[in-house]
């Protein structure tokens, strides 16, 4: 009995060592630089403490990926932070040139001077959706934006970045 349990080990750790590398092996990763703007802000004073904003922001995005391609991405996001520093939800919806998307949830830390000038935001990702040459992608990634100083009349802060998306799509 103790060889028939050795032998089922035995096939379930080959059968894994097999599957494992060949899904990480189809993995691919996009690496982007990003110019961001808002479209509209919105804070409201907690009133609990000193600068504590809870802030919603809806944003555009033009992505240039290492690949060439380029991206238009629109994202809502709210934050919630103290004198400028604080936790970031956000949910992007990127657009390729032939109409294929890749829906993101990004979570993240900001980093600022006050209630919403953000200086930086580092963001994780999980590919939540996938439409066109995307459809069933799965994946996560990361990205860092530097914030420019607030300028008379914007809403609120441009920004540079840069990241990665890296995925698997199902096989055909």
């Amino acid at each position: 009995m103790g060889t028939r349990k050795s032998k089922c080990i035995l096939l379930a750790v080959m059968v894994i060592s097999i599957w494992i590398p060949g899904f990480v092996m189809g993995a691919e990763t996009l690496k982007f630089k990003s110019y961001t703007y808002v479209t509209k802000a919105e804070s409201f004073p907690v009133g609990d403490v000193d600068g504590h904003i809870v802030g919603f922001t809806t944003r555009r995005a033009f992505l240039v990926f290492e690949n060439g391609e380029v991206a238009t991405q629109k994202s809502v996001s709210t934050s919630d932070a103290i004198k400028g520093s604080g936790s970031s939800l956000t949910y992007q919806n990127i657009t390729f040139s032939d109409g294929s998307t890749i829906i993101v949830k990004a979570v993240g830390e900001v980093t600022g001077t006050g209630p919403m000038a953000y200086t930086k935001i580092k963001m994780t990702r999980e590919i939540i959706k996938g439409t066109g040459r995307f459809e069933g992608i799965k994946g996560t990634g990361t990205t860092t934006v530097k914030y420019f100083p607030i300028e008379e009349g914007e809403p609120g802060p441009r920004g540079i970045g840069e990241g990665t998306l890296t995925y698997t799509l199902p096989s055909k």
